[in-house]
């Protein structure tokens, strides 16, 4: 592409969040304080309206990163901070980055999701894991030595008979997996292999492949089983990496921590659904997929601090987000399940500062004498929401009309400067999605 600064970010007539049918000000379900208390109260979002064709812009092929640079920390990172802008190097973090700072990492890991088998016909059946049923929490399916059954994709289901068992000769030879279609409309199978002392992890690490990005329009190759993985993973469960930590490298994270940062690791397992598209005209009418979250005492601990909060990507984001709305639950229900639903912040009441929320998630786990909380979220953050647990946000270019495209609209004022933002990074020539560049963005 030429050096030209083509305006690919065309503007617009409308804005994307159109006004309620209720005759409320512009921008949807504006949060209202009420006159006579310091509750903030959030307008229900009913008939309201968000247009996703408005979070799209033009993103030519060669700006998608097919590959990682060699250097983690040799990425570029567009830094954003009260409607300016910097171009920097993500090696340059530490330099810019408050001492008295949080770091939120996702400490998911990334597992060869993607596996292949044939019929008895010879016809080619692809198999791609999604989320576990039986076990249902990852952690423990992935630890499990005996059958496991998950909800999978399928590729090639209708050649797949009813009562057929695929099955694949794993260490050379001496291991066999098998799989069995339990529910054909879920596509849900049944994992079984004939070595007790093989966990799940090991099954999966030997018979699949790296699920890399679809829009990549490659196959994994033998390197993606390192490049695709923060340096920092440690949970097996995701088959998406948290790609804001990808440009993270020991050298960067010992500077951070010499500065003073205090480093954090929470874990969301990330699912498929992070690459879903928004198919609705009205993204809300989307629909929000749910993922596994585990939190640790120390998590909460360090929001509890009052000290600026910034997540590594998105999934740190909406699992940070997501501990304010279980707090809330907790002061109707204190033994409410950890279970974000995709409208709670826009339906909810929001009573709670920051450290009131961390305070009341760690009496939660106090009470029941836990050192880790295994929950699941649902939460939509998009233009109209208040963020509450965070205040600066490390995070890749992502897809256009995405739901983290959303996400990022919102979190930069939800106006028109995620346009700017984005406009900034194709004429300066960023590497875009997942193996591409960085930005560090400032909440307003």
């Amino acid at each position: 592409m030429c050096c030209s600064k083509t305006v690919l970010l065309r503007p617009r007539h409308q804005k994307g969040c159109h006004e309620c049918t209720n005759g409320s000000a512009p921008g949807i379900a504006k949060a209202l304080k009420h006159p006579n208390t310091q509750t903030l109260i959030v307008h229900r979002y009913q008939n309201v309206y968000i247009n996703i064709n408005e979070f799209k812009y033009e993103l030519p092929e060669d700006r998608i990163a097919q590959y990682p640079l060699a250097q983690r920390d040799a990425s570029r990172l567009l830094y954003w901070k009260q409607g300016e802008i910097e171009h920097r190097i993500f090696r340059d973090l530490p330099e810019i980055m408050r001492p008295d700072s949080v770091l939120f990492f996702n400490n998911t890991r990334v597992i060869p999701a993607r596996m292949f088998f044939y019929t008895e016909r010879g016809a080619l059946i692809e198999v791609f894991v999604l989320k576990p049923v039986e076990p249902a929490l990852v952690e423990l399916a992935m630890r499990s030595s005996g059958p496991t059954i998950w909800e999978c994709t399928i590729g090639g289901l209708r050649k797949w008979k009813d009562g057929e068992v695929l099955q694949r000769s794993l260490a050379d030879g001496r291991l066999t997996l098998r799989l069995t279609l339990v529910d054909r409309a879920t596509m849900q199978v049944r994992f079984e292999w004939d070595d007790p002392q093989v966990h799940f992890a090991e099954i999966v690490s030997r018979a699949g492949e790296m699920p890399i990005p679809p829009y990549l329009r490659r196959r994994a190759e033998a390197t993606d089983a390192e490049v695709y993985q923060t340096v920092y993973s440690k949970k097996e469960g995701a088959v998406a990496a948290p790609t804001a930590g990808l440009h993270f490298t020991p050298e960067v994270l010992a500077e951070l921590a010499a500065k003073g940062v205090r480093q954090e690791e929470l874990t969301l397992h990330v699912s498929s659904g992070t690459f879903k598209p928004v198919k609705t005209e009205n993204a809300l009418e989307h629909d929000m997929h749910s993922e596994q979250v585990v939190l640790r005492r120390s998590n909460l601990e360090a929001l509890a601090l009052g000290r600026p909060v910034v997540a590594v990507g998105t999934t740190s984001m909406r699992t940070l987000e997501s501990i304010f709305w279980f707090a809330e639950k907790l002061q109707k229900d204190p033994n409410a399940a950890f279970f974000v639903q995709k409208m709670d912040p826009y339906n909810s009441e929001a009573r709670l500062t920051r450290q009131e929320a961390a305070q009341a998630v760690l009496d939660y786990m106090q009470r029941r004498n836990i050192e880790e909380l295994y929950g699941e979220t649902q939460i939509y953050i998009f233009p109209g929401y208040t963020f509450r647990m965070v205040d600066a946000l490390i995070t890749n270019f992502h897809q256009p009309g995405s739901t983290l495209m959303l996400l990022v609209a919102a979190f930069t004022g939800g106006g028109d400067a995620w346009k700017t933002i984005y406009q900034a990074a194709l004429d300066n020539n960023y590497r875009f999605l997942s193996f591409g560049d960085s930005s560090f963005l400032i909440g307003i």
